[in-house]
């Protein structure tokens, strides 16, 4: 059976890749050569030819994504140029009851946490392997690090928890020991991912532990960076930003998804806080940590929001000065509160004019920022190397999303290691810098 091929593709979130990477872990142990790539050699070895497809079914530009990737897929299919298509993930959770019939040249479809039975009816067997164990297919230094499943906000505009279900946090234990196996084979960057960190544990031990969590696993050996994503502002528990404050390798970074700061929006958001509320939390978070940076992702065009309320967005933009912002035009998603009790009564080009401007204010502030760390000395974890210069980040810049930092060649640098440099100019979206003589800043 080794010489059959499976390839994973993961769409959408890093919740999504962990996935991915603890399928292809199962299906390595039953027997499978498994790989997230699909070059040339793929198509090119002896055996069967099996494709898996790990979906994204949140916006309708992922369905769509989702959509193009497994008729791309079924084409292959037909020409025989693979023996097996399966599908999995959010947008077959969602739509089970209709892919099947539209799309027949799937050969299974599975929901979003009932991969190990696709594994189980492949090989006839069950995998061996510990549940939380797989197959690191980001850069060897780092990994996501998925500590709960699910959402209980029912935001009105989400369809995140009609998908996944009720929150479902992992325990402490087992997720200090996945830190600790991980640590083992070379991982020492973590971003710690959830869809709401904040709520993380209240569901097992009667209350938010997240600060608990972090400080478990920033006192791992080894452990060098811990990074935070998708906290919600409700309920925040400032005892993180404590940890956080006392711990040189959590990162002096908070991912937290803000949506807007009107009161009437965020009403209609079902976001359970105020405008007031949120800068008050703002305030608080960088009194406690000075030099934090802010990501946040916020929404334009949803129902309630008039011109006064989009003013109303930029100067909360142009006052915050995030460090970190993404943005979204509201796109209408079935069978979420939004969908039930609003009419999506705003023209689609205003949407993307609110969004055009919000996201050049955005550029504006982000190039300020990055011009004020020119001179500076920065630590830097590199990921790659180009031609002409070394690529890494600082702890503000998570992988992928955030701006790099492109090292001068003045020296020779690893990948994967952590060095200090100095920043000698900036761009709004990357840091120039150069390497300080005996700056390795590995222990």
């Amino acid at each position: 059976m080794k010489s059959n091929k499976i390839a994973v593709i993961t769409l959408g979130c890093s919740k999504n890749l962990v996935d991915s990477e603890r399928l292809m872990r199962m299906l390595s142990d039953v027997g499978y050569d498994v790989t997230d790539s699909t070059s040339d050699s793929f198509f090119e070895s002896d055996g069967k030819r099996m494709v898996v497809i790990n979906t994204c079914g949140f916006i309708g530009d992922a369905k769509e994504e989702s959509i193009n990737e497994i008729l791309a897929w079924c084409k292959l299919k037909n020409e025989g140029r693979i023996d097996g298509l399966y599908v999995m993930g959010c947008l077959s959770e969602r739509y089970s009851s209709e892919l099947p019939a539209e799309i027949p040249e799937v050969d299974k479809w599975y929901g979003k946490t009932d991969w190990p039975r696709l594994v189980s009816e492949l090989a006839h067997r069950s995998p061996g392997s510990a549940p939380y164990d797989r197959i690191i297919t980001t850069p060897r230094h780092y990994a996501y690090l998925k500590i709960a499943e699910g959402c209980n906000r029912f935001c009105s505009f989400c369809a995140i928890p009609l998908i996944t279900g009720r929150y479902k946090s992992r325990p402490v234990e087992e997720i200090v020991e996945e830190v600790r196996m991980l640590v083992a084979r070379g991982v020492k960057e973590f971003n710690v991912i959830a869809q709401d960190l904040t709520n993380y544990g209240s569901d097992i031990y009667g209350k938010a532990e997240i600060a608990r969590l972090v400080e478990e696993i920033a006192s791992v050996e080894g452990v060098r960076w811990i990074r935070l994503h998708y906290a919600y502002p409700k309920d925040f528990p400032m005892e993180l930003i404590d940890v956080m404050a006392a711990h040189d390798n959590v990162c002096k970074y908070l991912d937290i998804a803000l949506q807007h700061c009107s009161d009437k929006v965020l009403a209609n958001m079902r976001r359970h806080i105020t405008g007031d509320e949120t800068r008050e939390l703002l305030a608080e978070i960088r009194r406690r940590v000075p030099g934090i940076h802010i990501r946040t992702t916020l929404m334009v065009g949803f129902p309630g929001e008039g011109d006064e309320e989009f003013d109303e967005l930029l100067d909360f933009v142009a006052t915050q000065r995030f460090e970190r912002m993404g943005a979204f035009a509201y796109c209408e998603e079935e069978d979420t509160f939004g969908a039930k009790n609003f009419t999506d009564s705003i023209p689609q080009e205003v949407k993307n004019s609110r969004l055009e401007r919000l996201m050049a204010l955005q550029e504006k502030i982000s190039s300020e920022i990055q011009e004020s760390k020119v001179g500076q000395t920065l630590r830097v974890v590199i990921d790659r190397e180009e031609a002409d210069y070394y690529v890494g980040r600082t702890e503000f810049d998570s992988p992928e999303v955030d701006p790099e930092v492109l090292v001068s060649k003045t020296v020779p640098l690893e990948r994967g290691r952590f060095y200090n440099v100095r920043i000698t100019s900036a761009m709004p979206f990357e840091l120039m810098a150069e390497p300080i003589e005996d700056g390795n800043d590995e222990d």
